[in-house]
């Protein structure tokens, strides 16, 4: 019983620090400027790629990873989530560097209940009740932020798509997070390195324009991998239902440092818009919570 209580809270410091790790990138994006952020996603997978190497050599599982490319159709499924998360790191990254931090996180905030979409339309699951009452409140939320901002939200409806169907192609293909991540990196790293030396030649990249930027740009490799090897340690730990809890940390925090540090605008409606999201939220999570429990109960009586 000890030792349970402590996996459990060791997996719950792991799974609070990534969410936060995450939640505070629109603190550190910024720093990257005056990279655009096409330059920023370019360092950002190749020094991924870098991390994950040294990550799995010290781990000794670079050797099963690498296995992993002799499987045709696991590796089509990685040029697919490669592209997906090259996606929304662009979306997510121009978001942050240029003042749509509350947007994103709406993007972040939506995105559990485009994978209840995703789940009904691609693989026939069937809704319970509060799930229906939460996505007829998000699509009211929705309805009235981009009534507000006199457009569609595109870029959290962005985020939210194609992070929801990355997890989506990442589910079917079964692979380890810290794997998936070296393997797409290591796809993305030719055209990215290509990239990174066709804007320095034209003298327009900023690696080696200053020592602290540079270390920066080299950084957003641990950066990015740091929060998903403390995320790893969490799935191991905890229950599905607190998993799915916790993810909220990160787009709240996002929303605090889009208001309070950025200044970005929030008129009446669009507090109005994102309170139809938090409602759909805690409906969606007391469902989550509830059957979470019910699941539990049923394997202490079985």
């Amino acid at each position: 019983m000890l030792k349970a209580r402590s996996e459990y809270s060791l997996g719950l410091l792991f799974g609070v620090s990534a969410y936060v790790f995450w939640g505070l990138f629109p603190l550190y994006w910024p720093l990257l400027k005056p990279a655009s952020p096409l330059e920023i996603v370019s360092h950002r997978a190749v020094w991924t790629l870098v991390f994950c190497i040294i990550v799995l050599a010290l781990l000794r599982q670079l050797k099963s990873t690498l296995a992993i490319m002799k499987h045709p159709k696991k590796m089509a499924g990685l040029f697919a989530t490669t592209v997906l998360i090259s996606i929304n790191w662009l979306i997510y990254i121009w978001a942050t560097n240029n003042g749509h931090v509350v947007e994103a996180s709406l993007g972040y905030y939506i995105n559990p209940l485009i994978i209840i979409a995703f789940g009904v339309i691609l693989l026939k699951e069937k809704m319970r009740q509060l799930q229906w009452v939460a996505v007829l409140i998000a699509t009211v939320g929705v309805v009235i932020l981009t009534v507000d901002y006199g457009r569609l939200p595109w870029v959290a409806l962005g985020l939210a798509l194609s992070w929801g169907t990355y997890g989506l192609v990442k589910k079917q293909l079964g692979l380890g997070a810290l794997e998936g991540l070296a393997i797409e990196t290591m796809i993305a790293f030719i055209p990215y390195c290509a990239y990174l030396f066709f804007i320095g030649s034209k003298g327009e990249g900023q690696f080696g324009n200053g020592v602290g930027l540079t270390a920066l740009l080299i950084s957003a490799g641990a950066v990015t991998a740091i929060p998903l090897l403390l995320f790893n340690g969490s799935t191991t730990r905890l229950p599905y239902s607190t998993i799915g809890l916790l993810q909220y940390i990160t787009p709240t925090i996002m929303f605090i440092i889009g208001v309070t540090v950025n200044g970005e605008a929030m008129p009446l409606a669009r507090w109005v818009g994102f309170f139809a999201i938090w409602i759909a939220l805690i409906c969606l999570g007391s469902d989550l919570w509830k059957s979470g429990r019910a699941s539990n109960q049923g394997i202490a009586q079985s």
